[in-house]
């Protein structure tokens, strides 16, 4: 395990150290004009989250530029922390944007992206995996990624956390029967966009489509910049590499996962310098520039001076409704 984070890291100081070295060949056009593409592509997805917002608080006024504001800055922290932590701050935010709101269904209304999200990710992976430059599976383990190598190599390890969590869950819903259908009340509330077929189609599935095509030609102006070639083919093997690292976010953004990925793809395409230029700057400029933007959205629009103020305050407030919700004693 050691000698597999060594790997990865020695891996991706290289590659950053070629992206560094190559700064004065990187095409700054195509560079502003991709990530112009990747903010459009993010402001898509949250109006589409905001109709599923709508949806299941139809008596509540929701101020859309909030929601856009909770959505970039948790996109930005999650390039910045392990694990998606920026959710966390998109759930606070989220939460305090729309009145008479709870924490179940908000946290609900995050999963009716994944609709989209599995439906593209099911065509995106057998396209990359039918090109012959996409690793099989079975060769994730010789990935220079820890996360990913470690998880394909011990396939029954994972089989054992997946089991272990499923039971403590059913555990967890055998002991508190009496919230659970509190819980599952709000969590159908959160859901709610998901039975109309009609108004999912018209409200969150287009605007995703939508904001997938800007996020195809982000990546292609990106290829573009980094001089490894745009192109359908290029792009759409970027859009797998990302598909796999959401699977395993344990590094910001799924950073490793991407760099190991990018440059195994791209081997055949350029030379392994501007490859391994590419596989790290692409993701520094994504991360920088969602970074920069959700800081802004944070103190324009929520008056909160930095990432850490807003953990800070989504922990108080959940712990004040915490207090408000424990029974009184008689």
């Amino acid at each position: 395990m050691l000698a597999s984070i060594g790997s990865s890291v020695e891996s991706f100081l290289n590659a950053a150290g070629d992206f560094f070295s190559s700064l004065g060949e990187v095409g700054w056009g195509p560079l502003f004009l991709g990530l112009m593409s990747f903010l459009v592509y993010l402001t898509l997805r949250a109006r589409g989250f905001f109709h599923t917002l709508r949806a299941a608080y139809p008596g509540e006024r929701i101020a859309f530029r909030r929601i856009w504001g909770a959505y970039i800055a948790a996109y930005g922290f999650n390039n910045v922390v392990p694990a998606r932590g920026g959710d966390v701050i998109k759930l606070f935010l989220v939460k305090s944007s729309v009145p008479n709101s709870t924490y179940p269904a908000v946290g609900a209304a995050f999963f009716v992206e994944a609709v989209f999200d599995a439906v593209m990710g099911v065509f995106i992976l057998t396209f990359a995996f039918t090109q012959g430059a996409f690793p099989k599976p079975p060769d994730f383990s010789k990935i220079p990624a820890f996360d990913l190598q470690f998880f394909a190599s011990h396939p029954r390890f994972l089989l054992f956390v997946l089991t272990a969590l499923g039971v403590g869950v059913l555990a967890g819903f055998a002991m508190l029967s009496h919230r659970v259908r509190a819980f599952w009340a709000r969590v159908r509330q959160g859901l709610t966009i998901l039975r109309d077929r009609r108004r999912y189609m018209r409200e969150v599935f287009v605007w995703q489509l939508a904001g997938w095509c800007f996020r195809f030609l982000a990546f292609w102006m990106l290829l573009d910049a980094f001089n490894v070639g745009g192109s359908v083919r290029n792009a759409l093997l970027v859009l797998g590499v990302n598909a796999v690292a959401a699977v395993v976010p344990f590094t910001p953004g799924g950073a490793g996962v991407q760099q190991a990925l990018l440059v195994k793809v791209f081997s055949g395409s350029a030379p392994a310098a501007t490859v391994a230029a590419y596989s790290v700057g692409q993701q520094i400029a994504i991360g920088a520039w969602t970074l920069f933007v959700g800081f802004l959205a944070l103190f324009f629009i929520f008056r909160i001076r930095s990432f850490k103020e807003a953990i800070q305050l989504g922990r108080e407030h959940r712990e004040s409704e915490r207090q408000q919700q424990a029974p009184r004693p008689a």
